[in-house]
């Protein structure tokens, strides 16, 4: 902890003595402010009441059936988050390949040698807190990567949640995925391992949280406030895109 003070003392210390001129740069646009936010409310609906699906708390139990349809709601409102969480996802999908360069697909898969070292420097930086690499106006490779393993995680919930869902439901969208259970081992299994990946999600949140505050105080872009009005600082003689 005392070498990560120090360190950021020595930022601070060298932006003041070295003033350079920012400008504004939208780095994310409207539709991409819009999926982050929306799917942020999905992620907590979806893991707070799926932890209740997987473990009910007692603390709940009425007398009266008609006073536990509490559980009702629960189940509701985790199937309302999913599809909300799937098909604004398949609309984030599509703006991968027709918005800005902050925002394309190419950005979350490190496939060349500069996002490869950049994901080094953002380690050495952000966990060992040795040193602070390169700023990125838009995603750093590190942060890129992360989202696409988070995407990954965010398939294997779809496919195995629907396949719970559709042991009762008739509807066509939850029937597509009926094979899964069989191939993964049967329901129990398939419950299983879709209760253990909601951990991942919280994981995710509370580190993705804990990064965008200390790079917005590390480096004092924005970061943050990007998130609300999709602007960001950069300087003037700063290379935006590699």
């Amino acid at each position: 902890m005392r070498m990560s003070a120090t360190r950021i003392g020595a930022v601070g210390a060298a932006a003041a003595s070295y003033p350079v001129e920012y400008q504004r740069i939208y780095v994310w646009e409207l539709p991409v402010r819009l999926y982050h936010w929306i799917n942020a409310l999905a992620i907590v609906a979806l893991c707070v009441t799926g932890y209740l699906i997987g473990a009910p708390m007692r603390a709940f139990y009425a007398g009266e059936a008609y006073q536990q349809y509490w559980f009702g709601w629960v189940r509701f409102i985790h199937f309302a988050a999913g599809f909300v969480y799937v098909f604004v996802t398949l609309g984030r999908l599509y703006w991968a390949f027709v918005g800005n360069k902050y925002s394309r697909w190419k950005v979350y898969l490190p496939l060349k040698r500069w996002q490869q070292k950049e994901i080094v420097d953002v380690i050495t930086g952000d966990v060992l807190q040795v040193k602070h690499g390169p700023m990125t106006t838009g995603h750093n490779a590190m942060a890129g990567f992360s989202y696409f393993v988070t995407f990954l995680a965010f398939i294997f919930q779809t496919f195995t949640g629907f396949a719970l869902y559709a042991g009762m439901s008739n509807a066509w969208f939850p029937r597509l995925f009926v094979w899964i259970v069989p191939l993964m081992g049967g329901d129990a299994s398939v419950r299983f391992w879709h209760h253990l990946f909601l951990w991942f999600f919280v994981a995710f949140a509370v580190v993705h949280i804990y990064l965008s505050f200390y790079h917005d105080y590390i480096e004092g872009r924005g970061t943050i406030s990007a998130i609300v009005g999709g602007w960001k600082f950069g300087q003037t003689r700063e290379k935006h895109d590699h």
